[in-house]
């Protein structure tokens, strides 16, 4: 939890103001745990569709990373200290680390529409809570969710069928997620 600004922007109140970090601190873990589980991908994904998922994650990480940057400046501009440090991150964190090392382009992008599942409903949920509080950072957050909500759409065409169907529809878990998608791209002819 932020502590109470001693300051803040003009026309902002102080408790607004904490009500505004303390959703912004969540942000910035989810944001950073995400730009670190792009590159792991990054690094993780082998099989047919190598390349094309390799070269798909690094602008999505660079982005991403660019995403962090402007949360932890909105986090010091609204008087509250940004950390992003490891240890603080996994400690305030209400999720798990991403469950699957290397796999089939396929499994990656199963789980990774999971994982996008919930920082995109976190991130509209924080963008919901900000619209009596401070309309500046509901802004940029809706800024981030035109992103990310393009970066699921790629990887959704991946796991979509001719039918508009996902193969990772009833997956509650990233290795299920995973192991669904694999299984229905074995099955494609």
């Amino acid at each position: 939890m932020a502590d109470t600004p001693r300051y803040t922007v003009p026309g902002l109140s102080t408790e607004p103001a904490r009500q505004v970090l303390d959703l912004l601190r969540g942000r910035l873990h989810a944001l950073n745990e995400l730009a670190l589980t792009l590159k792991h991908i990054h690094w993780n994904v082998v099989g047919p569709h190598f390349i094309a998922v390799h070269e798909m994650l690094d602008p999505q990480v660079e982005k991403v990373r660019e995403m962090v940057d402007q949360t932890a400046e909105r986090i010091a501009t609204l008087g509250g200290s940004p950390c992003g440090t490891p240890g603080v991150l996994v400690a305030e964190r209400t999720w798990t680390d991403y469950s699957v090392s290397r796999a089939e382009s396929i499994e990656h992008l199963g789980a990774l529409d999971l994982v996008l599942d919930g920082v995109i409903k976190d991130h509209r949920n924080a963008m919901a809570a900000t619209d009596d509080l401070d309309l500046v950072t509901q802004d940029m957050l809706i800024e981030h969710l035109r992103s990310l909500e393009l970066f699921q759409w790629f990887v959704r065409a991946h796991l979509e069928n001719a039918g508009g169907t996902l193969s990772t529809k009833s997956a509650g878990s990233e290795a299920q997620a995973a192991a669904q998608a694999g299984r229905q791209a074995r099955q494609q002819p």
